[in-house]
């Protein structure tokens, strides 16, 4: 009898061990995401659930479910994103995010999410047919702190001056209200945000041809191969099923959308 006791007390122990050890296993790993309260519809607040929510939101959110980890979204704003992932503060970056040498510099970049360029922006009484930064020398234009249109504006030569702006609809208000020549933006973000009737003044030039042409990528410390691994392999799932496709479709995003 004690024989037998001493057998089912190891018995038991064995498999507490067992549960033990499979337990890290199980839990699910999460990663801290940055993301923007301004960008629709790649990133926004939705301020009926006070969360960010939009096409970024949704990609690595699919992308987790696929690569086993849960997300928790953390917001920022657009130009402090990279500073706070360096700094630990999140570990990664999803939002309209250009994959560009400069920050490839300081962080990693995943496989291309969606590529498209910059959309110009002019007061809606202007009706000419701009296509180039040269159709607006010596004009004082402007673009968002932080983006890649900032440096391509300024290192052109064109424009009296390059206005910076803090926050898109800052933006989008003084070209609406005329006190600004244009801005440059992303192409499907200033199409959203003109489709809200917000800004009845501004309109997109149809004829303009981009010049900052590029990849949006979720974003990863260089040290953390783990991670981007993990990231790439679940984005290449999603693009292989289908559901990309059905998340830029669900955002009003054609799946290969490259203004040219």
């Amino acid at each position: 009898m004690t024989r037998r006791l001493i057998q089912a007390a190891g018995a038991a122990l064995m498999l507490l061990a067992g549960t033990a050890l499979a337990r890290p296993a199980l839990a699910q790993e999460t990663v801290r995401v940055g993301s923007t309260p301004t960008g629709v519809p790649f990133t926004f607040l939705d301020t009926k659930t006070n969360t960010i929510q939009g096409v970024m939101v949704d990609v690595i959110s699919a992308i987790g479910k696929q690569a086993g980890f849960s997300v928790q979204i953390e917001p920022f704003q657009f130009s402090t994103l990279i500073a706070a992932l360096t700094a630990k503060k999140i570990d990664a970056i999803s939002a309209a995010m250009f994959i560009t040498p400069p920050r490839q510099e300081v962080i990693a970049f995943s496989a291309p999410v969606y590529t498209y360029g910059e959309g110009l922006v002019v007061p809606k009484a202007d009706t000419k047919a701009y296509t180039a930064f040269a159709d607006l020398k010596g004009e004082t234009v402007g673009a968002q702190v932080g983006t890649a249109f900032v440096d391509a504006l300024k290192k052109s030569g064109q424009f009296s001056d390059v206005k910076v702006y803090d926050t898109f609809p800052d933006m989008l208000r003084d070209v609406n209200a005329g006190r600004v020549k244009a801005v440059f933006a992303d192409a499907p973000i200033i199409a959203y945000n003109l489709k809200s009737g917000n800004f009845p003044n501004a309109h997109l030039v149809g004829s303009y041809k981009p010049v900052v042409v590029g990849s949006v990528g979720i974003g990863v410390r260089k040290d953390d191969a783990a991670l981007l691994a993990k990231i790439n392999a679940g984005l290449s799932k999603i693009k292989e099923n289908g559901e990309l496709a059905r998340i830029l479709e669900k955002w009003g995003l054609q799946p290969s959308v490259n203004p040219s």
